[in-house]
C-alpha cells in the first residue's frame, strides 16, 4: 500500500486548509480503473474536487463553467488539448498534473508561454516498462520462446542441451538504445544479472556513463555486438527508422531486437523480413501500424513475442501513478516543488 511521506502529509496539513478547485479531464471509463478509493478521498482532501465529474471535452458548456473556477487539472490519457482556447476558459489554471507518461498530446505551447506548472507520473510509468522489458531480455537470452515452440511441437523429450548449446544470460551483452527514464531503469534493473551493458544516447557523456556502468558506443557498434538490442529512444522526426535495414543487418545471427518504445524507430519492412528468414528475434510490444494487419507475419513466426501494448502500467499498475499523482497534488497544496516536474526543454528529447 502506498503512504505518503510524514513530511509530505504533514506539508500538506499545514497549508492553511487551502483546497484548491481541481477536475478530472481523460477519457471516458478510464478514472474508475486508475484511481482507487484510497487516492480519490486524498484527491478529495486536499483539493475542491467532484469525484464523478470527467470532462474528455473542453469544448462543452458545461466544460466552460468548470474550467471557469478550476486552479488544477488532474488529467490522464485522452485528456483534451489544453490550447489557448481551453486557458482562455480557464483563466485560474495554474498546474496540470498528469497521471500518465507522456505530456507531449495535451500541453501546448500556450500552457508553457502561460507558465502553467506541469508534472507527470513519467517516471512511475516507467517502472513497468523497465521490467518487462528486462524478463524479455532475460526470456530471450535462455531462447524460451524457440525452446516453448519445440517443445510444443515435438511433444516429448529431445536433447535441447546439445541443440541449444549457445543459450544463456551469463556474459552476455546487451545493448540500450537511449538513456531514457525507462532505459536508465533498464540499466539499473539489468545490474543484478550481470550483463555487459552497451549505451548508444547522443545526449550521454563518458563520465555520465561510467557513473551509469556502461559502455557509451556508436549505434553501428552496439548493433554488432549485442546478443539483444533494446530500444527506449523517443519518437521524434530524427529518430525515425533509427534501427533500419543496415542496423539490422549488423545483428548477430540469432540477436533478438526488444521494442517498448514506438513502432516507427524501426523499419519494420526491414524487421520482418529478418525474422522471416529467422536469422533475429523480436520481442514487440509496439508497432507500426500500432496493430498489424491481420496477414502480418508477426502474428505467427515463431521467433516473435508480439504483445498488443501492454508493458505500460496496466491493472493495479495504474493505481501507482495516481498514488504519485496524490503525492504532487499535496506539494502543490503545501506550496512545496513537484517531484516530477516536466520542462519545457525536456519536450523535445523525450518520449
Amino acid at each position: 500500500m502506498h503512504t505518503p511521506s510524514p513530511a509530505l502529509a504533514a506539508a500538506a496539513a499545514g497549508a492553511s486548509g487551502r483546497r484548491p478547485r481541481a477536475v478530472l479531464a481523460m477519457r471516458r471509463g478510464l478514472a474508475g480503473r486508475l484511481i482507487d478509493e484510497r487516492t480519490l478521498s486524498r484527491f478529495t482532501e486536499l483539493a475542491d474536487l467532484d469525484p464523478d465529474l470527467v470532462l474528455d471535452d473542453f469544448a462543452t458548456a458545461a466544460a466552460a463553467a468548470v474550467l471557469a473556477e478550476t486552479e488544477v487539472i488532474i488529467s490522464s490519457w485522452g485528456c483534451p488539448p489544453i490550447d489557448s482556447s481551453v486557458l482562455a476558459a480557464a483563466p485560474k489554471l495554474r498546474a496540470v498534473l498528469h497521471a500518465a507518461g507522456s505530456v507531449k498530446h495535451h500541453i501546448t505551447d500556450a500552457c508553457w508561454e502561460r507558465g502553467i506548472q506541469v508534472t507527470s507520473a513519467a517516471d512511475v510509468n516507467a517502472l513497468p516498462v523497465a521490467e518487462y522489458t528486462v524478463a524479455a531480455i532475460l526470456f530471450a537470452n535462455k531462447a524460451v520462446l524457440r525452446l516453448a515452440t519445440e517443445y510444443r511441437r515435438r511433444r516429448g523429450t529431445f536433447d535441447w542441451l546439445a541443440e541449444y548449446t549457445d543459450i544463456g544470460n551469463h556474459r552476455r551483452t546487451v545493448g540500450v538504445v537511449g538513456a531514457s527514464r525507462i532505459g536508465r531503469r533498464v540499466i539499473e534493473l539489468l545490474r543484478p544479472h550481470g550483463p555487459r551493458v552497451l549505451l548508444y544516447d547522443p545526449y550521454v557523456t563518458e563520465a555520465e556513463a561510467a557513473r551509469l556502468g556502461v559502455q557509451l558506443v556508436s549505434l553501428d557498434r552496439l548493433c554488432g555486438l549485442s546478443d539483444v538490442v533494446t530500444i527506449h529512444a523517443p519518437q521524434l522526426p530524427e529518430t525515425r527508422h533509427l534501427i533500419d535495414h543496415r542496423m539490422l543487418g549488423r545483428m548477430r545471427d540469432g540477436a533478438t531486437v526488444v521494442n517498448t518504445a514506438r513502432g516507427s524507430l524501426i523499419d519494420q519492412d526491414a524487421l520482418a523480413r529478418e525474422l522471416v528468414s529467422g536469422r533475429l528475434n523480436a520481442v514487440l510490444d509496439v508497432t507500426t501500424p500500432d496493430v498489424p494487419l491481420p496477414d502480418s507475419p508477426l502474428f505467427d513466426l515463431p521467433n516473435v513475442l508480439l504483445t498488443p501494448h501492454i508493458a505500460g502500467s496496466l491493472g493495479t499498475e495504474l493505481h501507482r501513478m495516481a498514488e504519485a499523482i496524490a503525492d504532487e497534488l499535496a506539494r502543490y497544496v503545501a506550496g512545496v516543488p513537484f517531484a516530477y516536474r516536466v520542462e519545457r526543454d525536456e519536450i523535445s528529447r523525450t518520449a
